[in-house]
């Protein structure tokens, strides 16, 4: 029985509401990475409201944020942090990098080389960094979101597979309905400034460790053997299929479990559905495969060849 998750994601959802518009499923997804305890890579044009999101969801939370805007010139040391040496007390200390926070905002992350972009990857898996050879653990809430652009190629680097495979979720976020647009301009037009968050009135979450508290109840939960069973066949039929170069590996099976379980919890229920597994196979696995050159040049994309692997998989009763 959830107690903590259901009151948790409506306060979340109401507060976010305030700021973001249209963004419903993208919300849910991103919360679907915090509760599963994962990091999140959301990809859309400039002005869908990418950071604005995450800055919010992290105050709501009450937790620190930390934003890094990755360039080409990035290091990785200004990603972890680096001992600087005290000329008073003759030791080095450490001065700690935006790593060192709840939740971290790695705005354009495509932008910076693979050496600095693999700063994070020891963060990501094991939420500790390693600064000249001494390990230093992060918070147990650490979360990643990491932000991308997809029409701009000059000036970016493609993101290691090693780098992509960490992050639990991609998320692709689009224009939003005419309708929630007109409702942004009106907001606007009435004085509302998201530059301005300190000014809008949104209630922070009376507990601090509401969150962890919402990822124990979803750790908790139980899968069937039969929805279990059918995570696994979804993600065994990427690696035979004669459009895919390599396919998922088991790190995306359980992705799929962990994630369909938080969102049953958003959702309010305390179990897994195989529409739960289906709802989050876009966004776990569009990352984690890569198509033949030949299905690319005849326009297939990752996501309708997904789309294509779900229906063939039998639905458990």
């Amino acid at each position: 029985m959830l107690i903590y998750t259901p009151p948790t994601i409506a306060h979340i959802l109401n507060e976010l509401r305030k700021i973001i518009v249209g963004q419903d499923e993208v919300i849910e997804q991103i919360l679907v990475a915090v509760l599963a305890e994962g990091h999140a890579l959301l990809e859309g044009v400039p002005g869908t409201a990418k950071t604005l999101t995450v800055k919010t969801l992290a105050r709501i939370v009450g937790a620190d944020f930390s934003r890094i805007q990755f360039t080409p010139d990035l290091m990785p040391s200004d990603v972890t942090g680096t001992n600087v040496f005290n000329m008073q007390t003759s030791q080095f200390n450490l001065r700690q990098g935006p790593i060192f926070t709840d939740i971290l905002l790695a705005d354009e992350i495509n932008r910076t080389p693979p050496k600095t972009q693999s700063a994070l990857l020891e963060a990501m898996e094991e939420r500790q960094t390693t600064i000249d050879g001494e390990r230093y653990p992060l918070s147990p809430l650490f979360t990643v979101l990491a932000t991308e652009n997809p029409i701009e190629y000059e000036g970016t680097y493609s993101l290691p597979e090693a780098q992509l495979d960490r992050f639990l979720l991609k998320i692709l976020i689009d224009y939003p309905p005419q309708d929630a647009e007109l409702e942004i301009v009106s907001r606007w037009d009435t004085g509302f400034d998201s530059r301005h968050l300190e000014q809008i009135d949104i209630r922070p979450l009376p507990e601090t460790t509401a969150i962890e508290k919402c990822r124990a109840e979803v750790k908790q939960m139980r899968t069937e053997a039969g929805v279990q069973k059918y995570i696994v066949e979804m993600v065994h039929k990427t690696r035979n299929h004669p459009m895919i170069l390599y396919g998922a590996s088991p790190r995306a099976s359980v992705a799929l479990l962990l994630c369909s379980k938080a969102l049953a919890a958003i959702r309010g229920r305390d179990f897994s559905t195989p529409d739960d597994v289906r709802d989050v196979a876009l966004p776990v696995l569009r990352h984690r495969l890569a198509l033949r050159a030949e299905a690319e040049l005849d326009g297939a994309t990752t996501d309708a060849v997904i789309s294509d692997i779900i229906k063939t998989v039998e639905v458990p009763r």
